[in-house]
């Protein structure tokens, strides 16, 4: 429920996206709203899956695209966390011929690689939707061992080992693909060199590096009263 919030407030999802974590007590299961808008998520919106997107638990419609999510828990035993956003920064670098990479120190886990995924060369013209396990078995494939697989005419996945990871990762890739484009038309951009980018992405993964900025954006929606 919280991550929702934060995403919401960060300007990551709007009324579509969601975001899953993986049972600490079952690896086999994972956690996600139902089809619902991401801020209005409450504890009672919440399904319990297995990795085939099939719900064990909950009441509501499940989201169309959990798929995304199970196929990508299957296939990765280390991610313990997903989101999924249409964040139009997202869907810029997914249409252009120009990739994403780290420019500062946030983001330096972007130099581990952002992946393309193209529906229509798996499948020809359809409506973008991850919609059944196929679907998501081919975006898991091209994610591959990467933080983000950005979509084409779609959005982006981005995973992380936990709530706060991926949430970090999904806020400060947004802000990295909107400091890009803008340093873009200024002049040559200087990126993180690999080494650098390795070392960012190193001092990013440790837990009181992703709580600090976690805990602010907690405070801007604890007070927050949805209508």
């Amino acid at each position: 429920m919280l991550a929702n919030r934060i995403l919401f407030n960060e300007g990551i999802v709007d009324g579509y996206g969601h975001v899953s974590i993986r049972d600490p007590g079952d690896p086999t299961r994972f956690f996600q709203s139902r089809n619902i808008a991401p801020a209005l998520v409450t504890e009672a919106d919440m399904l319990v899956h297995d990795l085939d997107g099939n719900v064990l638990s909950g009441q509501g419609d499940p989201a169309l695209e959990r798929f995304i999510h199970a196929a990508i828990y299957a296939k990765r035993p280390d991610v313990g966390a997903i989101v999924h956003s249409h964040a139009a920064s997202m869907v810029l670098f997914g249409v252009i011929d120009v990739p994403l990479r780290p420019l500062w120190l946030v983001s330096g886990f972007l130099g581990d690689g952002v992946a393309m995924f193209d529906s229509k060369a798996e499948y020809g013209d359809t409506d973008l939707l991850i919609s059944d396990m196929e679907r998501g078995r081919a975006l898991a494939k091209v994610l591959a061992d990467k933080p983000v697989a950005l979509m084409r005419g779609h959005g982006s996945a981005c995973v992380g080992s936990s709530l706060k990871e991926v949430v970090y990762r999904a806020i400060y890739t947004d802000a990295n693909a909107k400091l890009q484009a803008q340093a873009a038309l200024l002049g040559s951009v200087t990126y993180l060199s690999p080494v650098e980018a390795q070392l960012c992405s190193e001092l990013s993964r440790r837990p009181k590096v992703v709580a600090k900025p976690w805990d602010l954006w907690r405070r801007a929606v604890d007070h927050e009263v949805l209508e």
